[in-house]
């Protein structure tokens, strides 16, 4: 497969995520040439915005007019989007196909490659707002590449384009790395949610709580980016305070449900991280004890309750 240095851009879908991108590439100097998206509106408004980008109603037209392809459709569509697209044998070596989900397999798009067309995956990891701002926030942000060849050195320079770092993943491994993504992004929101439903029982409202809580959500991420993960480490296990932690562990067990053994699981985590420095709490081995025993207690009456169901 052979692309031009500044291949023409087309995208088959709309939303967030294709906006920031084709805008981002064409304030980078490439040719974004054509949009398609199922809700022709949506198409219309993005190409409005891009000088000589034309909305066009079927996707097949995209293909046709672009050199590459972004398939920015949600992950149930791709294989049907991609099955209906149909590469001209005297072009097809000259044209890629290349879907932006973080865990679809690649080989979803194996009906365009049988044409001779090249494909790949590439995934900004990022929460896209929709904004015009996005265009400013995902510099620095990582896009997960995979492709081969000429394909592959292609999307590098066009996730550079966009002032991001480039990332190699293996064939096969998208499912594991965006499941294992949902731990910086959607869980970290859920922490957050058990947070304010147990500070509701102290009478604290939503806003207060996130007041409270997102500086020093803030703060930790600073710091672990400053000093990595094991460093950044607060609180009584990474202190070795083994009072406190024995507890705070029988607190939460007494107020059933499952927040004892989600506390327990994530203190877990915490027990592994201060294992982890240079000098670990001196208790770490009595905490560690500490945690596994709460855990045995509240995963076994999770078991029991749902088994009595």
């Amino acid at each position: 497969m052979s692309l031009p240095p500044l291949p023409r851009l087309g995208f088959i879908g709309a939303g967030r995520l294709a906006r920031c991108l084709a805008l981002g590439f064409c304030a980078a100097g490439y040719s974004v040439t054509a949009v398609a998206s199922r809700t022709p509106a949506s198409a219309g408004r993005l190409a409005s915005q891009i000088p000589n980008c034309a909305a066009l109603d079927d996707p097949q037209e995209v293909v046709d007019s672009a050199d590459l392809v972004f398939l920015a459709v949600p992950d149930d569509a791709i294989g049907t989007s991609a099955h209906t697209l149909r590469f001209s044998p005297d072009e097809a070596h000259g044209k890629a196909l290349v879907h932006c989900s973080g865990a679809s397999p690649v080989e979803l798009l194996a009906p365009a490659r049988d044409q001779g067309a090249a494909i790949g995956g590439f995934h900004p990891l990022f929460l896209f707002g929709g904004e015009r701002n996005d265009l400013e926030r995902i510099a620095g942000c990582s896009v997960t590449i995979e492709a081969d060849g000429a394909l592959k050195d292609t999307l590098t320079a066009l996730a550079v384009a966009l002032r991001c770092h480039p990332l190699s993943i293996p064939p096969g491994g998208r499912m594991l790395y965006h499941g294992a993504a949902h731990y910086a992004a959607s869980f970290a929101l859920c922490s957050l949610a058990e947070c304010v439903e147990l500070w509701r029982t102290l009478g604290f409202a939503e806003d207060e709580a996130l007041r409270a809580l997102l500086p020093m959500l803030a703060g930790t991420i600073e710091t672990a980016r400053d000093k990595g993960l094991a460093n950044a480490l607060a609180g009584p296990v990474s202190r070795g305070d083994t009072g406190v932690v024995q507890k705070q562990l029988a607190l939460f067990e007494s107020l059933g449900g499952d927040h004892a053994a989600l506390y327990g699981l994530l203190s877990r985590r915490a027990v592994g991280l201060a294992q982890r420095r240079a000098t670990p709490p001196a208790a770490i081995d009595a905490i560690a004890e500490a945690v596994e025993e709460s855990l045995a207690r509240s995963l076994n009456q999770a078991a029991a309750g749902a088994s009595g169901k």
